[in-house]
């Protein structure tokens, strides 16, 4: 049986497609609402987490497709900026392989019976990047965007190589 947090994880993956049809289909104000689209995706990331918690609906379902679910938004926001030009390759090819990386590693540890939960840098990493793609929305100065993808690249950056610091040694 399907459960409230578990329905809100899989509202916010059938949002995506509505977030990017708005962006490309260039609705007037396509901007603002591909942002108020992408708040709210995000606020179910929030909701569906302390629901999970604090109503014990806590699955296997959700702790592996709420994760997934914060990841595909975010990078369809990303491939966005790429798209348009407001963020290079490079920089969303970090993203990208730093999730990776960090998947493989958590799926490393969990055959060796190990969980590795998520750390405080991932944490920062996930609401910077999150308050980070929201300015990148608005119209910005240049340089307020340059100091986005700068937060954006360098705090995932940390968080990926302090998982492999902390966690490296499954690997061995």
């Amino acid at each position: 049986m399907m459960n409230t947090a578990n329905k809100l994880t899989l509202l916010r993956i059938a949002i995506i497609p509505v977030f990017l049809l708005v962006l490309y289909l260039k609705v007037p104000g396509a901007n603002y609402w591909a942002l108020g689209i992408f708040i709210a995706a995000s606020l179910t990331d929030t909701l569906d987490g302390y629901i999970a918690r604090h109503y014990n609906q806590i699955t296997d379902f959700g702790k592996f497709m709420d994760p997934l679910a914060d990841k595909m938004l975010v990078v369809a926001a990303l491939l966005w900026f790429v798209e348009i030009g407001q963020m290079p390759g490079w920089a969303l090819l970090v993203v990208i392989v730093r999730e990776f990386a960090v998947s493989g590693l958590r799926m490393i540890a969990a055959d060796k019976g190990r969980v590795i939960a998520a750390g405080w840098s991932g944490k920062v990493k996930t609401a910077s990047t999150m308050v980070c793609i929201v300015l990148m929305f608005l119209p910005i100065e240049p340089l307020f965007n340059q100091i986005c993808l700068a937060v954006i690249v360098l705090t995932t950056i940390y968080s990926g190589v302090e998982y492999f610091l902390k966690n490296g040694d499954v690997l061995l």
